[in-house]
């Protein structure tokens, strides 16, 4: 079975974090990736190195793009290309004379997707910066950590990967479907500071309606409601519960053994901290495993807190084949499931550069004009 995107042929210019998580999105999916990397980037003794399924299903070839028989290669790759992907800053691919006037004038159809930390404009266009800053700039990062404490760092997730990658992503696959109907391309300005802010949009409006304080661990979803938190057991592990609506919350009352009779309404916020407080000593009760027994699988709203490797075998992450038997890396399913046309992974290449005579060949170089730009250094 071939994936919904079998058929798009897109060019990558090889970039770090965001932007090959969110043509990973698309490769799972079906689309030929073919990375162009730099040249100094391939092992001198070409050997093959382990899959890496963060490179999966894409094809590699090495090639100078500071030569311009190497900005040539790209440009002729292009011509027969569906989309173009780049995480320069501003201006930067425009300088190597790939850019989108250069080779949207070539190949009309050509959707070309670009992915910044601040975009294309503005006044921090042109400045560095990592996932943590253009969450930052966003008020996310202000609104997650303890009551009384400091923000909380947020592993890239929102920044790089969401806010990112898989905006891109999307962006990608719209102006796909656009052109499939008008025949022409565009750009897509893929910014992970809007990617975020378009993630944090319904907290906008709860903050501007009152229904979310700037005070870190008081609201709803931050950790201040005690029936939407994370409680410690008393083997040091934790678990959490989350349920909001009247019906699961009094089932979770019932099966911890609590009355409500006995503790304040659940949406008196000023009695929050004291119910909280309740909620905590009751949970220190019984190990993590025992809540499990107990919880797990009911509408109480509750799932255990897994670290990275207990994730690995929960039975219904196991149950669903969350992860690939791959190798010793966790390796995800390519998500997400589609019925008909599920997406699948594909292999890692070799190494940097090891199928440039592959694809160049079939893009209708030949093999003297292959070994000439070999023999000059454009290609490795």
């Amino acid at each position: 079975m071939r994936g919904p995107l079998h058929g798009i042929t897109i060019i990558e210019l090889a970039g770090l974090g965001a932007l090959p998580y969110g043509s990973l999105r698309l490769a799972d999916m079906g689309a030929e990736i073919i990375r162009v990397e730099r040249t100094r980037d391939v092992p001198a003794d070409r050997t093959p190195r382990p899959h890496n399924f963060w490179d999966r299903g894409r094809r590699s070839i090495a090639v100078d793009l500071k030569s311009p028989a190497g900005v040539d290669t790209v440009m002729r790759l292009t011509d027969g290309a569906d989309a173009f992907l780049e995480s320069f800053r501003p201006g930067v691919v425009e300088r190597l004379g790939l850019g989108p006037d250069a080779l949207m004038q070539r190949n009309p159809r050509l959707v070309y997707g670009r992915l910044t930390g601040w975009g294309q404009d503005g006044p921090l266009a042109h400045s560095a910066g990592h996932s943590l800053n253009y969450e930052a700039i966003t008020g996310i990062s202000h609104a997650i950590g303890p009551r009384g404490g400091d923000p909380v760092p947020l592993l890239q997730i929102l920044g790089d990967f969401a806010g990112g990658g898989l905006h891109l992503a999307f962006g990608v696959v719209c102006a796909l479907f656009e052109a499939q109907r008008s025949g022409r391309g565009q750009v897509v300005d893929a910014a992970m500071v809007d990617g975020v802010m378009s993630i944090v949009a319904t907290f906008y409006a709860m903050h501007k309606m009152g229904m979310h304080t700037d005070d870190r661990g008081t609201n709803l979803f931050d950790g201040g409601a005690p029936f939407y938190n994370i409680y410690e057991t008393s083997d040091g592990k934790y678990v959490s519960v989350a349920p909001i609506e009247p019906q699961f919350y009094a089932l979770l009352l019932e099966k911890v053994g609590l009355d409500a009779a006995d503790l304040p309404d659940q949406n008196d916020t000023s009695q929050w901290p004291a119910l909280r407080d309740r909620f905590a000593e009751v949970f220190r009760t019984r190990t993590r495993d025992e809540w499990c027994a107990l919880l797990e699988g009911t509408d109480a709203c509750f799932a255990p807190v897994l670290n990275f490797s207990e994730a690995l075998s929960h039975p219904h992450n196991a149950a669903r084949g969350a992860f690939l038997s791959t190798g010793d890396i966790p390796e995800p399913r390519p998500v997400p499931r589609l019925s008909r046309t599920p997406g699948a992974p594909d292999r890692s290449p070799a190494y940097p550069g090891a199928d440039t005579d592959a694809v160049l060949s079939e893009r209708g170089f030949g093999a003297a004009e292959i070994d000439a730009l070999r023999t000059a250094g454009v290609i490795a």
